[in-house]
C-alpha cells in the first residue's frame, strides 16, 4: 500500500437528502488520491447520478433501505462501488440506442430521464453492474488515473 491508496467507505440512508453527503465524501477521498482535477468533476457526476436512480428507482415504493458507497484507488485507478438491495435494473436494455443517442434531441423532446446510465458510460472509463436479487446489486465505476508528467 502507498501513500496514493485510497480505501473508505460510506453507508447512508436511501433519502435523496444523503446526496450532499455522498458528494462530500466523494470530494474528501478525491483530494487523497491521485485523480486529476480534470476528472474528479466527471467522477462525482457518474457517483451521483449512480445513487440518485439508486435512490429513486430503485427503491421506489419500498421500505427505504441503505446505499453504500466504497471507494478504493490507488496510482492506477479510483474505483467507486456503490451497493444496495433495493430493486436491480436491466442495464443492457436499450443500451444501443443509448450508445448512439442524440442528446440535444433527447432534452429538446422533453425527455429528462434515462441518462443516468448514458452519463455513466461517457464520462467514465468502466462501468459494471452486478446483480442478485433480494440480495445487493452493485454498480462499479471505474476512472483510470493518467498522470501527465
Amino acid at each position: 500500500m502507498s501513500d496514493s491508496d485510497v480505501t473508505d467507505r460510506l453507508e447512508v440512508e436511501a433519502e435523496t437528502r444523503n446526496l450532499a453527503v455522498v458528494r462530500e465524501f466523494l470530494h474528501a477521498a478525491i483530494k487523497r488520491s491521485l485523480l486529476p482535477t480534470t476528472d474528479a468533476n466527471k467522477v462525482v457526476l457518474a457517483v451521483d447520478e449512480a445513487v440518485a436512480n439508486t435512490i429513486q428507482h430503485g427503491y421506489e415504493g419500498r421500505d427505504r433501505g441503505t446505499v453504500e458507497v466504497i471507494i478504493d484507488a490507488d496510482d492506477k485507478a479510483f474505483n467507486v462501488r456503490i451497493r444496495d438491495t433495493g430493486v436491480s435494473y436491466d442495464t443492457a436494455s436499450g443500451s444501443a440506442e443509448r450508445a448512439e443517442l442524440d442528446l440535444q434531441q433527447h432534452i429538446a423532446s422533453g425527455n429528462k430521464r434515462g441518462l443516468g446510465l448514458f452519463i455513466m458510460r461517457k464520462v467514465m472509463d468502466e462501468v459494471r453492474y452486478t446483480s442478485r436479487e433480494g440480495e445487493v446489486n452493485e454498480l462499479t465505476l471505474v476512472k483510470y488515473i493518467k498522470i501527465s508528467g
